[in-house]
């Protein structure tokens, strides 16, 4: 679970119930009128029953209402004091905002993804795939649209210190790229949602032939992270102007950084010799 309790809110709400969905739909509403509310309170305003509210206390990983109310309280605490940092007092953009509101909003939002995904980011598994990806034959990497170019990051970075990678981000060469791989390669799987079919489709080919699989995702109970060996999962909430296209490279990228930083450091030697050729190579089609 997240440390954040929107953050967590944002991540289970495509496997609610609709029940539990009208609460979450009324929390993420009118977060701040939550810490006022009582358990009765938020099921009338919600329309459901008491016990509804109590089951998404609990599909959140807390033991009742006091505690759930306790921690977002918490959090939103913690939000104001970020967001007097960048001397905004609202978060999202609004279309009466001038050009210095939407500089300070879109600034505060991208900071607080990356530091709210680096806080929830699994090291243990953040290792484990660098570790794997170095001992790799071969690295596939799948992504479509926005997660597409994060995708060609992660390759982009990988060739350039001399790791054989290839990103696809058309469907057919995915998957017969994905039907080729073996118990030596790496397929990494780049999806915001972790409901992206494609996507989906591919890491489930490179599973059956016992590659290992990876899942980038803001979404660690999405049908892409059950297809996964290792899950790194971006902490990233969505705004009226931060659709997942937004906020969710922004996350990505932080991601693509960690695990890069960590297979160089596993590879110092042949990194700095291979980043030296390659600058090499192009230099020449640098402007003096």
């Amino acid at each position: 679970m997240s440390s954040s309790v929107l953050t967590t809110l944002h991540q289970r709400m495509p496997a609610m119930t609709p029940t539990e969905r009208r609460v979450a739909a009324h929390v993420v509403a009118e977060p701040g009128a939550i810490r006022t509310l009582t358990i009765t309170d938020l099921a009338h305003a919600a329309g459901v029953s008491i016990s509804s509210v109590a089951r998404f206390c609990r599909t959140l990983g807390f033991d009742g209402y006091p505690e759930f109310r306790m921690s977002l309280a918490a959090d939103l605490g913690r939000e104001a004091q970020s967001r007097e940092r960048f001397q905004i007092s609202d978060g999202d953009v609004d279309p009466a905002d001038g050009v210095s509101d939407v500089v300070s909003k879109v600034a505060y939002h991208e900071a607080a993804t990356i530091e709210q995904t680096a806080r929830d980011l699994d090291l243990v598994a953040l290792d484990a795939v660098a570790e794997r990806i170095v001992a790799a034959r071969r690295v596939d990497i799948y992504g479509t649209a926005s997660s597409g170019l994060t995708g060609q990051d992660l390759h982009l970075k990988l060739h350039r210190i001399g790791l054989f990678s290839q990103a696809w981000t058309d469907q057919h060469l995915a998957l017969t790229s994905a039907a080729l791989l073996s118990p030596d390669d790496v397929a990494i799987a780049f999806s915001h949602s972790g409901r992206t079919l494609e996507i989906v489709q591919a890491l489930d080919v490179a599973r059956a032939t016992g590659a290992t699989t990876i899942a980038i995702t803001n979404f660690p109970d999405s049908p892409l992270a059950a297809q996964a060996d290792i899950v790194l999962a971006t902490s990233a909430n969505e705004t009226k102007y931060r659709s997942g296209a937004m906020s969710s490279r922004i996350a990505q990228l932080a991601v693509v950084d960690f695990v890069f930083v960590r297979v160089s450091q596993r590879l110092y030697d042949r990194m700095s010799t291979n980043l030296r050729l390659t600058f090499d190579a192009v230099r020449s089609h640098r402007l003096d």
